[in-house]
Parts: C-alpha cells; structure tokens; sequence
C-alpha cells in the first residue's frame, strides 16, 4: 500500500531518520506539536497509515495490517537504516517493524502502545464506548462541525456507576481537533477495535521477544487515561532484549501533546545515548 508521507528536518546524510507513525482516527498531522523539535536535530518523515489523512483505504484494519504496510514502507521506500517512533496503534505498529527488520531499524520508541486494552479487554471500557461514539459521527458525516457537536456528547461510563460527557473531559480545541483528523478518517478503522477483535494476529510479548535494538517505552497512566496497564509494560519490558522505560505520572496518553518538550528530550538522549548519534 502507497502511503501518504510528509518530511521535514535535516537532509538525508544528516543522520538516521525517524519514521513517525500516529495513533488510531489520527494521522500525521497529530506530531504537530513535537515534529518541529524533532526536525531541529532528525531528518523526519511522518506516515498516514492506512485509512487516515492522504493515505489508501485499505479493506482490513487490523494491527497486522497495519504493521505490513509499515514494513513495506520502511523497506522498500526507506531501504536504509532508520528509528521508527510510534504512539498508541503506531507504537504496536514500530514494535512490529523492530522485530521485522532488524538490519534496518537502529531502535524504537513507543509511546503508550495499548496492547490489550484496546483488544481483548475493551469490552465494557470508556474506550469502547469512545470509538462506538467516534464511528457513528464519522458515519453521520456533515463535516468537521457536526463531527466535532457529535463528539461533545460522546457519553462514557464513570468511576461512578453514571456517565460523563466527552465535552466535559476534553477542551474545546482537544475535540475540534479529533474531529478534523476523523474528518479524514475511513470510520470503519474502529470497527474491530471496538469488537475486540483488533490484536488478532497480533501478540505484544511474542513481538517483543524478537526485537533486538534498544527499545524506549514511554509509559502513561493507566489512573488518568493512559492506555497501558502495568502489567502489561511489565510483561513486554521483560520479553524485550533491551527495554528501557520512561514514566510520566499523572499524564494521560497523549504524551507528546501533553509534553512535547519532554517526549522530545527522551527520544533525542534516547537516540544520543543507545544508537550513538550525535544532536546539531
């Protein structure tokens, strides 16, 4: 699959390039708020994976399939060394191509990948109920305003036993951001996430296990709306040959929205450090 790219930053020669690869309804456009730390020091290409942004819709939206199209792209259209660094769908998706290719890719780093919390045991969850609510304003249409008034009254179960709106847990600009990237979005990238299905063909610890580059997992909280439990950054950090972990707590999934500048710092000391390149 031909998936669209945007790149930025120093040149090719300037050092191992960083493949960017965004999470579930988002697209490449979502790095905004931390591609232009990267690019002072990296040459950058962002990916819209498939179904989202400029990028092909595809006729399955597996992690598998998505995790097929990124080894592609990073050995045919790359074909040399790079660090691939992805958050949420796009951090399983860097895990994959870690252990698909590991002549090519120097190290990766993920940001909150959710394994099986957006899998097997998403029935029930607020984020079940977020991408149900995601899929039916796509699904409605009527552009990035009605998406957005649609996205507002999301309901999701509280701690409470209740509910609580989308709009009373996200800003204003956090949802017409959402619905611009849905907007772009092929609603049926939801359906098996929000089947359980998602993670078929598709196992965390037996991909961790055949990865041999230095890895960086940036870790969430699960207490605050990260999507990695620690049990399950556990169980991949001890599978993985060279793991090392970074926690933000307090922090909810979108770290490199919530901390750009810190996300920024870590993958840069994470690249200076482990492959051994030096800033500019």
């Amino acid at each position: 699959m031909q998936l669209a790219v945007n790149e930025t930053g120093r040149p090719e020669g300037g050092g191992t390039p960083l493949v960017l690869l965004h999470g579930v309804t988002r697209g490449r456009a979502d790095w905004g708020p931390v591609l232009p730390l990267l690019a002072a020091s990296h040459r950058v290409i962002a990916v819209d994976q498939r179904g989202h942004g400029d990028s092909p819709r595809g006729s399955s939206y597996l992690v598998a399939d998505y995790c097929a199209d990124a080894v592609e792209f990073v050995r045919d259209r790359i074909g040399g060394p790079v660090v691939v660094v992805g958050h949420s769908l796009g951090g399983m998706v860097a895990a994959a191509v870690a252990a698909e290719l590991p002549g090519l890719v120097r190290a990766a780093v993920l940001e909150d990948p959710p394994f099986h919390g957006m899998g097997g045991r998403i029935a029930g969850t607020a984020w079940q109920a977020q991408f149900v609510g995601m899929r039916a304003a796509v699904r409605a249409g009527g552009g990035v305003d009605a998406i957005a008034a649609a996205l507002a009254e999301i309901r999701l179960p509280a701690a409470d036993g209740g509910t609580r709106r989308l709009g009373d847990i996200r800003d204003r600009a956090a949802i017409r951001w959402s619905a611009e990237c849905l907007a772009q979005a092929d609603p049926e990238v939801l359906t098996p996430v929000i089947e359980g299905r998602w993670l078929d063909g598709y196992d965390p610890v037996a991909v961790a296990a055949h990865i041999r580059c230095p890895l960086l997992l940036l870790r969430a909280d699960p207490r605050v709306g990260g999507a990695l439990d620690h049990a399950e950054a556990d169980a991949f950090e001890a599978a993985a040959a060279d793991c090392t972990s970074e926690r933000f707590p307090g922090s909810g999934h979108l770290l490199h929205w919530l901390h750009p500048r810190q996300v920024a710092a870590s993958i840069d000391r994470f690249i200076r450090e482990r492959v051994g390149e030096e800033s500019s």
